[in-house]
């Protein structure tokens, strides 16, 4: 099922576990995730931890959230913690012989002795490897990783470094650790092994209710205040949110800004596409994204364009509100819908640069798109996806009277 745009793995735990010990003997490399609210209303904020739930194995729902927004589906989600899966994997993994190695966070409530020192009370025919990072640099610390953990060669990895850096970690670095053949961000859920924290009694857990006792954190042992504010943030942010993808976004257009950057060739003018990720087709578009509510046109058009093309080497020529309005289509509505949170269409207005730099300063993110060009501005209606095309024509029109014809060429509307 999909919420918020995220799939999520609808799944009866001992489905899971077959699961995993299929992903351990299949000969790949599989990474799950554990989505909660709190990691859902993050990846509406971070396209990039949404591109890598998007793309896990598994994403299986923690968080008593999930089960009532699957009710309001019409799916009876099946709810796994991530702190019981994780007992379930350390016990398989000792049964079997598999190694396991645990990326923990340095400035966590367990380090790496209490983790290690735990792990061999509890678990002593378990063989394992634990190594502290700092978190922040979660995305590339494979080269400060101590040698010894590098040689280990662990079977399963755990990243117990918080969301959204574990999720990083495990997307940026699997294929760095190629004896990998599962990997989990999970959280704080060691710190109930080695009771740094403790877990909440067994009814408040079979009734949903272990985000309560996080929050008096008196009783858990949890001191993290900025914990605290995210569970508040997800029990008032996320069911509002909810309620306002499932029943008011179905009826609104997203204001969106299309970004049309131009570069100069001799007497000639080329136009920057990207190759929508994603997609089924050869989807080629002009770089767009939302306006936040905080934003002005040139603003949003300035971010949108720096984030999808990965440079600031362009000069703001122009900016120009609303200048049009589309349903998404049938064909990609899923798609859209997806990527844009439940919207009926969007209201786009146009934001033109001009490119200042070098090809070479071209830098595409992953998650939005595979692939980047120029065209000739006079082939850009025919270059785009067709479903673009009615847009496209609007915004060549647009340019060609402000930039491209003899008139105003070379004078700038700021």
């Amino acid at each position: 099922m999909n919420i918020f745009g995220i799939k999520i793995s609808n799944i009866k735990k001992d489905e899971v576990l077959k699961k995993i010990g299929d992903f351990l003997v299949d000969g790949k490399q599989h990474y799950l995730v554990t989505p909660n609210p709190e990691i859902l209303l993050q990846a509406g904020e971070d396209e990039e931890l949404f591109y890598i739930l998007n793309h896990a194995d598994l994403a299986i729902p923690d968080g008593i959230g999930l089960k009532f927004a699957g009710w309001f589906l019409g799916e009876n989600l099946k709810r796994i913690t991530g702190a019981d899966l994780v007992l379930k994997i350390l016990k398989s993994a000792g049964e079997k012989n598999l190694k396991v190695g645990i990326v923990n966070w340095n400035k966590g409530l367990s380090n790496k002795k209490d983790i290690s020192n735990s792990l061999k009370q509890k678990y002593p025919k378990l063989n394992f490897a634990v190594e502290d990072v700092n978190r922040e640099e979660a995305k590339l610390p494979i080269g400060s990783l101590a040698s010894d953990f590098l040689n280990f060669n662990p079977d399963i990895l755990f990243a117990a470094l918080g969301a959204p850096y574990q999720e990083k970690f495990i997307f940026h670095n699997l294929k760095k650790l190629p004896s990998v053949k599962l990997a989990i961000g999970v959280g704080g859920s060691f710190d109930y092994i080695t009771e740094k924290a403790r877990r909440a009694p067994k009814i408040m857990r079979n009734l949903g209710l272990e985000w309560l006792w996080r929050l008096c954190g008196i009783f858990s042992g949890q001191k993290d205040y900025n914990r605290k504010k995210r569970i508040l943030k997800a029990i008032f942010a996320f069911p509002w949110k909810f309620i306002k993808w499932r029943i008011i976004l179905p009826f609104l257009y997203r204001n969106n800004v299309a970004c049309l950057m131009y570069k100069r060739e001799g007497n000639k003018y080329k136009i920057f596409l990207v190759k929508r990720q994603n997609a089924k087709d050869e989807h080629w578009q002009l770089p767009q994204g939302g306006i936040d509510k905080s934003e002005n046109l040139f603003t949003a058009g300035k971010r949108e364009l720096r984030e999808e093309a990965g440079t600031d080497k362009f000069k703001a020529v122009m900016a120009e509100k609303n200048l049009h309005k589309y349903t998404f289509d049938k064909k990609i509505s899923k798609e859209e819908k997806q990527m844009h949170t439940g919207y009926k269409g969007q209201k786009q207005s146009l934001f033109i640069a001009e490119f200042l730099g070098k090809d070479e300063d071209i830098k595409i993110n992953f998650w939005d798109h595979l692939g980047w060009k120029w065209v000739d501005a006079e082939k850009l209606v025919r270059e785009v996806y067709f479903l673009r095309q009615p847009a496209a024509k609007i915004y060549l029109e647009k340019f060609n009277t402000v930039i491209a014809s003899p008139e105003t060429s070379g004078r700038s509307n700021l």
